[in-house]
């Protein structure tokens, strides 16, 4: 005879044992036990053919069992600690009692000893033995024990053995003693107000009454007290349906379980998300802007492998360039302490130089080829020009499911981590929500979005890429919360590093393609006319690609429309200059331009050439750029440095914009008025004084009085 759980016998363990002319199912058939010798056992199955197995792997296969019997189960011990201590003392009692009936031992046979006379099997039988124990138990006062009872309890005990013990009670319902009408009522009114405005439940208990009345008559059914009515709802509800609750984060699918993500190399996983950031800055047309902050964060490494501020509407090209961002080494700023630059990291700096040479300057942040990209369903990161980089690339694109924050929670945090840590210490923060804002947040603006960008690539390489992350845990060092550089070291020995050489022609295939004529003028785009001599052979002549109209593939950044870029036969794409770019001598977005074009609008000079348009602009983009000159000379640094703490310290010294200038200075023409009036202002009473040049913090360009000063 074989066991087929093995060990101690358990309840019904008899029932579900292997013996001979016993039926059992062994991979996925019926046999019957002919032999078992030693630990091995002879099968037969239905059609007469025969198997010799072993014991254990009989047993070890998924689809046995032995048939018409229950199978082996271990008993669920955990459930004893929700039992109260007093009903777990009784069953525990009632296990010494029965084992004393059946073995005339309490322990069983194990524990050794002589039984008592009235217990012993080999002079009682089991039914003298069943009422010596009940009136044993009667006379220790156990209250209604009869021989009934003993061989009641004897049953359950090899049926479900202790927990079989322990009294069974019918389980409560969660709605109490609630009328189901009523509780089909409410989920009814609960179905009609899902995916609408919640209102209360005030509201909802009479919603439930009309429902009631309509479906059973008139006073049919008693709606409940409002204290119990609210009770129910509590208990049935789905939490994210009750009423007071945002409707919008009301879902008609049971909560999933949060699953946090993993990735195990760098690149695995990469999640992009845009925001705004808690800072106000200068726009480009001088007035406060809360600009948008776009990142990519490796969820591997936790480090911030990319990030760009933008004044307003973050566009396409800045997710599309957000991926060549990633995937090139970060160069290190002039001016920045050695100590931010690659090779003092915690990185296999001279392997990884041996691979890729860029390298050698690069500043103290992974570079991560993204495998796989998490986005939400935004319209940037859906659109034609964001996916098709990414195929350009080899990435492949997930979007998150409808309704699922916790798909993206890294990068999510990671934006709550830079607003505490970094924006808060920027002029012009402006507080995680209103309540918290100050009364003139825009008028403390010291810093352009370029500047912005420069605090923030400093603020990630100095600060973020250097702080322990409690996400970060190694296998070797699982007590100790590494860096985002540290695990990328860590991480490096794994993945290995493969560089992506991008040249500037692949920065320019990223930008977001439009179709426009050459015409005998060149190429028109937004009132802006682009020509050059390579359009020349071309003029008036259809795409050789076949688009509709005859169109040409033009490629423009948004962020600076001074050049285009179009495809002509040969393959490449090249060069257009605007025809007015030498009057412009910053990089332009759309975003001055159409604050141009308004206000010269407002002036009534909607007939005014486009060269007053490119004079227009400069002067704003001028203006726009904070002075220092009214300020003590800085000490002596080498050029181009800038550091983000030199920043923030020169911060409280810059002139601001304030919310009045903001709104008066968008005519030029009071700009220009009011520039002339502060130059009379600044002429000494010296004879043969000149007029000093205007500083503030928006500066006309005063062409005359620069002359003058060469």
């Amino acid at each position: 005879m074989v066991s087929a759980h093995g060990g101690r016998p358990v309840a019904g363990a008899r029932h579900r044992q292997v013996k001979l002319g016993a039926y059992v199912t062994f991979e996925g058939r019926t046999w019957q036990v002919a032999a078992v010798a030693g630990a091995s056992v002879r099968l037969v199955d239905t059609r007469g053919q025969t198997a010799s197995v072993l014991a254990s792997f009989l047993f070890a296969d998924p689809t046995f069992a032995v048939v018409d019997s229950p199978a082996a189960a271990v008993p669920p011990w955990g459930l004893l600690e929700s039992v109260p201590e007093r009903e777990r003392e009784r069953a525990l009692a009632w296990q010494r009692h029965i084992r004393e009936v059946e073995t005339g031992l309490p322990g069983g046979p194990a524990d050794g000893g002589t039984p008592r006379p009235e217990y012993d099997p080999a002079r009682r039988s089991m039914a003298e033995r069943e009422q010596a124990k009940a009136d044993e138990l009667a006379r220790l006062g156990w209250p209604q024990v009869s021989r009934a009872t003993v061989r009641r309890m004897r049953a359950r005990y090899h049926a479900n053995g202790l927990l079989g013990l322990i009294p069974r009670r019918k389980p409560s319902r969660a709605t109490g003693r609630a009328d189901e009408r009523v509780v089909a009522a409410v989920l009814e009114a609960l179905r009609r107000q899902r995916g609408r405005s919640t209102g209360t439940l005030k509201g909802l208990r009479e919603l439930t009454g009309q429902i009631l009345a309509d479906t059973h008559g008139p006073g049919a059914v008693e709606l409940p007290p409002p204290s119990t009515f609210n009770r129910l709802v509590r208990v049935i509800a789905d939490p994210l349906e009750h009423p007071g609750r945002p409707a919008r984060t009301a879902t008609t699918t049971p909560v999933r379980p949060y699953t946090p993500t993993v990735a195990l190399r760098p690149g695995e996983l990469v999640q992009v998300d845009t925001t705004r950031l808690d800072v106000m800055a200068i726009g480009e047309d001088g007035k406060p802007v809360r600009p948008e902050m776009t990142i990519a964060l490796d969820v591997a490494t936790r480090s911030v492998v990319a990030a760009v501020l933008r004044e307003e509407g973050t566009k396409a090209v800045d997710a599309a360039l957000l991926l060549a961002e990633m995937a090139v080494p970060h160069p290190a700023r002039p001016g920045w302490p050695g100590h931010l630059r690659l090779a003092h990291a915690a990185v296999p700096y001279d392997r990884l130089l041996a691979l890729d040479a860029r390298l050698e300057q690069a500043a103290a942040r992974p570079v991560v080829v993204p495998e796989t990209i998490v986005i939400d369903r935004g319209a940037i990161f859906v659109s034609a020009a964001f996916l098709a980089a990414c195929e350009t690339l080899g990435v492949s694109v997930q979007p998150t499911p409808p309704r699922s924050p916790a798909a993206k929670g890294a990068v999510e945090r990671t934006f709550g981590s830079i607003n505490t840590l970094v924006a808060q210490h920027i002029a012009g923060y402006t507080g995680s929500h209103i309540l918290e804002r100050g009364k003139a947040a825009e008028d403390e603006a010291r810093f352009t979005v370029a500047q912005l960008q420069e605090l923030l690539d400093e603020w990630i390489t100095a600060r973020w890429q250097h702080r322990p992350h409690e996400g970060l845990r190694h296998p070797v060092l699982p007590k100790k919360a590494l860096t985002p550089n540290e695990m990328w070291g860590a991480l490096l020995g794994a993945s290995g590093y493969v560089p992506l050489p991008l040249t500037g022609a692949d920065y320019l295939e990223l930008l977001p393609v439009r179709f426009h004529p050459i015409t005998g003028r060149g190429i028109r785009i937004n009132h802006r006319t682009y020509d050059h001599t390579c359009l020349n052979e071309h003029r008036g002549r259809p795409s050789p690609t076949g688009q509709p109209g005859g169109k040409w593939e033009v490629h423009l950044n948004p962020h600076d429309v001074r050049q285009i870029y179009i495809r002509l036969p040969d393959g490449h794409l090249h060069e257009v200059p605007w025809i007015h770019r030498d009057h412009v001598h910053a990089p332009m977005g759309e975003t001055a331009w159409r604050h141009i074009r308004a206000a010269l609008g407002r002036r009534g000079d909607r007939e005014a050439h486009e060269a007053a348009l490119a004079d227009a602009a400069d002067q704003v983009l001028r203006r726009a750029r904070p002075t220092t000159a009214a300020q003590p000379a800085p000490p002596k640094t080498t050029p181009g440095t800038h550091t983000a703490k030199a920043a923030l310290q020169a911060a409280g010294d810059r002139p601001t914009v304030s919310r009045y200038e903001a709104e008066t200075e968008d005519s030029l023409d009071a700009l220009e008025a009011r520039a002339q009036a502060e130059a009379r202002d600044d002429v000494g009473d010296e004879p043969g004084a000149q007029p000093l040049p205007v500083t503030g913090a928006l500066t006309l360009y005063d062409a005359d009085q620069e002359a003058e000063l060469w």
